[in-house]
């Protein structure tokens, strides 16, 4: 019995070795520590003239931002600590409460601009589809780890994941959040093919899926206004097209090298929000050609190091977490900067930790904590 016990001491005292504070990827921290700070500083020199009209304090979200930014912070800490398999036993907990926060906002949520997205608390508000991302990611990876001979199967396999992200999407849908839907369904079919399953598989949704999605876009007029705008932006510079023409002009009036830190024109009342998702039209007016293309290399860097990981993982369990967390901040920046840049249709996504916005911004940062996790326990560190 001494035996059993002192062997048990000792694979625990290995086990704490191997998941030491310097075993983390500090290359990935160091990279969004950096895209953080750049984040803060662009939400204040983006939000300064539209916080002092709205709010009469030039610093209100700027404010607002670092505090996010700690609580953020302190959220990654604490889910960098704690060891990633012992989500296994409270996912079925977390989706409960996710649905049932989907399910509140509908009821209960505060409606901006159209749509009924957060929950406000007091002076606190909660999106809780930003969860929601992250909550699927940790279900998937749950269902197909332990499913691994179902994946490669139609019915049991392709099919039956698609269904559970279609009923994230379907509640997110309700809220009138269409751009958070498509990013749901397109991180689950991320997900399903590294997870096993068959390309033809997921093919063979594609037409189904375009059609539900042009059929949305035309059920909205708004949605469809935005579709035919970015076809032609030029033909309602003022109207339908407006955000997305000033974007242009901030983009064009920075050239490579950009008009300084804080000297947008664009951003004085000419762009709606701009602290918001159109952040990088600002980044692209005060820092030039050179500063978006920071962004986009530090991006890459984030994604490489997020695959890094995920190859290194100790379980196909970390392998699927890893690929979910960085396929939801990937497919989002992408999204965001094709939007700017005129590429597809004006959605609303965030960049993510660079635009405004507590609730995306807190758990980006703790989904980053769980993927540093995931990274103490790689196959390098557990010879």
């Amino acid at each position: 019995m001494n035996t059993v016990s002192r062997g048990s001491k000792r694979r625990h005292r290995k086990l704490k070795k191997r998941i030491k504070m310097k075993d983390i990827d500090y290359g990935l921290l160091c990279g969004i520590l950096i895209l953080l700070f750049i984040g803060i500083i662009m939400v204040y020199s983006s939000s300064s003239y539209y916080a002092l009209y709205e709010k009469e304090n030039s610093d209100f979200f700027f404010i607002k931002e670092i505090v996010w930014a700690i609580v953020g912070i302190c959220g990654m800490l604490v889910t960098m600590s704690i060891d990633y398999h012992i989500y296994k036993k409270w996912t079925p907990y977390l989706v409960m409460g996710t649905f049932l926060a989907l399910v509140l906002v509908l009821f209960l949520g505060v409606n901006l601009n159209g749509a009924t997205r957060w929950i406000r608390i007091g002076p606190l508000s909660f999106q809780p589809s930003e969860l929601a991302k992250y909550v699927l990611v940790l279900y998937l990876a749950l269902l197909i780890d332990r499913r691994k001979d179902k994946i490669k199967k139609f019915k049991e396999g392709t099919l039956f994941y698609l269904g559970i992200a279609a009923s994230f999407a379907v509640l997110i849908l309700a809220g009138k959040n269409l751009s958070i839907t498509v990013i749901v369904m397109m991180v689950a079919v991320v997900m399903i093919f590294v997870g096993g399953g068959k390309l033809s598989h997921l093919l063979s949704f594609v037409p189904i899926g375009a059609v539900i999605l042009g059929f949305l876009i035309y059920l909205q007029p708004y949605r469809l206004d935005r579709f035919t705008s970015f076809l032609d932006p030029w033909a309602d510079t003022s109207g339908k097209s407006y955000q997305l023409i000033q974007s242009f002009y901030a983009l064009g009036s920075g050239g490579i090298l950009g008009s300084g830190l804080g000297n947008s024109r664009q951003k004085a009342l000419f762009m709606p929000e701009p602290h918001n998702d159109f952040i990088f039209a600002i980044i692209g007016e005060e820092l030039g050609l050179i500063g978006c293309t920071f962004i986009v290399l530090l991006f890459m860097f984030i994604v490489i190091k997020g695959v890094s990981i995920a190859i290194k993982a100790r379980d196909n369990y970390g392998f699927l977490i890893s690929i979910g967390i960085i396929s939801v901040i990937a497919i989002q920046a992408i999204i965001n900067i094709a939007v700017v840049t005129g590429s597809m249709p004006v959605t609303g996504v965030p960049m993510p930790f660079i635009s405004y916005g507590g609730t995306s911004l807190v758990f980006n940062l703790g989904a980053i904590g769980i993927l540093l996790n995931i990274s103490r326990q790689s196959k390098e560190e557990a010879k």
